[in-house]
Order: structure tokens, then C-alpha cells, then sequence
């Protein structure tokens, strides 16, 4: 059974003991990790059917209303011109459905033993939050960095302001036996390539935000990368960054399952999934968002999401809290040093973000947005760990593991995008019995390190 071990935070005086960020404390509390699906539909009978059977799941969960794209950039019209025609969207429009919709999909479903949590991906979520604060939902996610550069062209400052108001709408909603979450997506900037001090650099700097607009349960992400000791430094840095920068909160790690190109077979992506959920349960976080067999090919259905969700559960509990990790990392000085210059910039978090990607003091490598200085590059060593080839204009104490910049040519990138899919469909997973406080039970792969 799962070592609950130090997990999410007690709510300070400003948080209530309810919602969905109580939920997910009590389930670790009692050495249980919490699995989630990003299931949506737009046709509300299915909507509920997958709310109905991800809370049936062999494991403990809670539900997902993940939005369409038309919602996401506020494109209203198309989303209730594609209802009235019966074209199926990529997700629950919970603005264009209305209230009643989204009541009678949530009625004896949702309760206090099953939250539900909205997911979208818009810079521009005023309208979200205000249907699902009508609907009387509690969770959402996000983040004004997040769900800016990777998903389109929407200007940073524009997301920053729009993220203000509506963090600050959404704090508003507090009251006895509500207490609104926001998780942030900052962990997981494009999924991938990205090394993993920056990802918990703008996790923790989004955390941080929805902090000072009133926020008091807030989780912080990390997506799974390409080694599995670097993510677990990474996730105890997030974990102490969080504990400087929140104080008095109720928050709680989420990792998700890898969000690059996912492995292709079976074998392959039930042991990618697997090692999430090691990595979640041994680095003392509290929630897993998992990936399905089929995430390589489609949409997944139900039942896949349903079987994704037991998988994970499954191998989280035979699976043993691990040691911490060395407190001192070379991810955590980097992360540290990143916060550090952020806040440094200016009166609020929201302004020094600004003023941190306006002069290439963070700079998400790849990411093509206009407000991305784009001088940073990131590569796969030969143990699969992610190094900076060259880190621009961003204040970091060196270059992690070489301490000079390297090129990177157009076929290494290619390699490395493909290095995880490669590796777990490479040979079959090798089943490795659970040692009592090993931290690495369960079902794990062993492939080439690599790139």
C-alpha cells in the first residue's frame, strides 16, 4: 500500500476543508492516489456515461469535463452553430450547453465523493468560469503562461490580464463548503523537450499568481519526461518552491502521464503509464492524469479511459513512497533561480512574467509564440536526460551538465522528439515485483537511454 508520506498541504485559514482540493488530501492522507481522465464530449448523454464510469472505476477518481476548441478561444458562435447542426465537437461546450445541460449531466453523479474538475486551454476563460461557477463547480484549470504560448497566438499580456480577472472571479466564489481550485498546467509547457527546471519554474510562478488573486487551493503540475531521476528531482523541487511560495495554502502535485508522441502498442504505453504512476506515488504527489492506449491513433473511448485509470491505480498501490531526493539539485537552483528573477521584476507575479519573457528571461525552447524570445535550445543526453544546448538570455548559474552551448541539428531534434515512443515499443515491459520502500515497483520498461 501507497506511504502517504508528506502530500498535500493543510489548509491554511484562508482555505475550507471541502471541495475538490479536500478530496484529493484525504485520498493521499489515506495512501490513495488519485487517477483522472481528460474525457469530453459534447453530446451530454455520453458526457455523463463517461462521468458515470470513471467514478465506477476500480480506483479512486475524480471526473473530467475537458472543453472543445471552439470554447477554448471563444469562438461561441461556431460551438452553438455546430450543436444546433448535431456535428460533434472535441470536448463538452459548457458555455453554448447551458445550465441545465450541464446540471442534468452532473446530477447524482457529483458529489463530495466525486468532484468534477472543468479543463480547457483557453487564454481567454472569462465565459468558462463563469458557466462552470454557475453550474456550481469548483475546480478548474490553467494558467496565463500555459494556456498562452503553446496554443495559439493570443498576446501574453492580454492572457495575463484575462487569467487576472478571472482568477480573481473565480477566488470570489469562496464560501462555507466551497472552495475553488486551480490546478496550473505550467508543468507541462508543449509536453516535451522542455528541461524540466523551467517546467517547474512556471508551474511554481503560475501557482504563485493564482495566489495573489485570492486563491487558496491551488495544484502544480509536472508532466513526466524522459528520465526517471530527473523527474523525480524535479518534482521534489516543485514541492519545495511550493512550500516558499504559498504559504497558508492547501495545494497538492499532480503529474501527468508523458504528453509527447506517445508509444503505439499496448505493452508500450500500459509501461509508460505505469512508470507515471510509480513516479507520482514515489515523489509524494497526490494525483496522476493518465494516457490511454490509444492516445497515438485517436480520441480515446470510455472504456479505454476506464482502463488507463485502473492500470494506473493498480500499479500505484504496490508501489512505495521513495526517499527524497537530494534538496539541492541541479533542476532545483535552476528552477529557483528563474522564480527568483521573476519576482525580482516587478510588483505582482503577473507583471514580472511580462517583463521576464519580454527581455528572454524565461524562454521556452521550440515554442513558436511572438512573445517567446525563442533563443533557448534543449537536447537528450546519452542517459535520456534533458540538458540545455543553449539557454539565451535566461539568468540560470550555467549550463547543466556541459557548461557550454551546443548546436542541435533538425534530425537529433526528430530523434529526440520520438526518443519515449521508441524506447517503450522497443521490447516488451519487464514486470519487476514491488520492494518495500524501493520506490520502483510495479510495471517499469527498460530500453536504451539514449536519444
Amino acid at each position: 500500500m501507497n506511504d502517504a508520506g508528506p502530500g498535500p498541504h493543510d489548509p491554511g485559514p484562508g482555505a475550507n476543508d471541502a471541495g475538490f482540493g479536500a478530496f484529493v488530501r484525504r485520498a493521499h492522507g489515506a495512501g490513495r492516489l488519485v487517477v483522472q481522465p481528460r474525457m469530453g464530449m459534447s453530446d451530454p448523454a455520453v458526457m455523463r456515461a463517461g462521468l458515470l464510469a470513471t467514478r465506477q472505476a476500480r480506483a479512486t477518481t475524480v471526473g473530467t469535463l475537458t472543453l472543445d476548441s471552439y470554447t477554448r478561444v471563444g469562438d461561441l458562435e461556431s460551438a452553438e452553430l455546430a450543436l444546433l447542426e448535431g456535428v460533434a465537437l472535441n470536448g463538452y461546450p459548457i458555455v453554448s450547453h447551458g445550465l441545465d445541460t450541464t446540471h442534468g449531466i452532473l446530477d447524482g453523479i457529483r458529489d463530495d465523493d466525486f468532484p468534477v474538475q472543468v479543463r480547457h486551454g483557453s487564454a481567454v476563460p472569462e465565459d468558462i468560469f463563469k458557466a462552470l461557477m454557475a453550474a456550481g463547480l469548483d475546480a478548474s484549470e490553467g494558467g496565463p503562461v500555459s494556456y498562452c504560448l503553446p496554443y495559439g497566438r493570443t498576446p501574453l499580456a492580454q492572457s495575463v490580464a484575462n487569467w487576472a480577472r478571472s482568477s480573481a472571479l473565480f477566488a470570489s466564489a469562496r464560501r462555507p463548503g466551497l472552495e475553488p481550485h486551480l490546478e496550473t498546467f505550467g508543468g507541462c509547457m508543449l509536453g516535451q523537450l522542455c528541461p524540466p527546471s523551467l517546467l517547474v519554474a512556471i508551474s511554481a510562478l503560475e501557482a504563485r499568481f493564482f495566489y495573489e488573486y485570492g486563491l487558496r487551493s491551488i495544484s502544480v503540475s509536472y508532466a513526466q519526461q524522459t528520465h526517471r531521476a530527473q523527474d523525480e528531482e524535479a518534482v521534489a523541487a516543485l514541492r519545495r518552491l511550493c512550500a516558499e511560495l504559498l504559504p497558508g495554502a492547501q495545494w497538492h502535485v499532480v503529474v501527468y502521464a508523458y504528453m509527447g508522441l506517445y508509444p503505439q502498442t499496448p505493452a508500450g504505453s500500459f509501461a509508460l503509464l505505469g512508470q507515471a504512476a510509480e513516479l507520482a506515488v514515489t515523489t509524494g504527489a497526490a494525483r496522476l492524469i493518465v494516457k490511454t492506449v490509444s492516445e497515438s491513433l485517436r480520441i480515446p473511448t470510455i472504456e479505454e479511459n476506464v482502463s488507463a485509470l485502473e492500470h494506473a491505480s493498480a500499479v500505484a498501490a504496490n508501489t512505495a513512497r521513495g526517499p527524497e531526493p537530494a534538496a539541492d539539485s541541479e533542476t532545483y537552483a535552476e528552477a529557483s533561480a528563474l522564480v527568483e528573477a521573476v519576482l525580482n521584476l516587478g510588483p505582482d507575479v503577473g507583471q514580472g512574467l511580462l517583463t521576464a519573457f519580454g527581455r528572454g528571461y524565461l524562454d521556452v525552447p521550440y515554442c513558436l509564440h511572438p512573445d517567446n524570445a525563442g533563443l533557448s535550445r534543449s537536447y537528450l543526453d546519452d542517459e535520456g536526460r534533458l540538458r540545455w544546448a543553449t539557454t539565451g538570455k535566461m539568468p540560470l548559474p550555467r549550463l547543466a551538465g556541459t557548461g557550454t552551448a551546443r548546436a542541435v541539428s533538425s534530425t537529433e531534434l526528430l530523434s529526440s522528439l520520438s526518443y519515449i515512443r521508441r524506447t517503450f515499443d522497443s521490447e516488451p515491459p519487464v514486470i519487476h515485483p514491488p520492494t518495500s520502500g524501493s520506490g520502483h515497483g510495479g510495471i517499469r520498461k527498460e530500453g536504451p537511454r539514449g536519444a
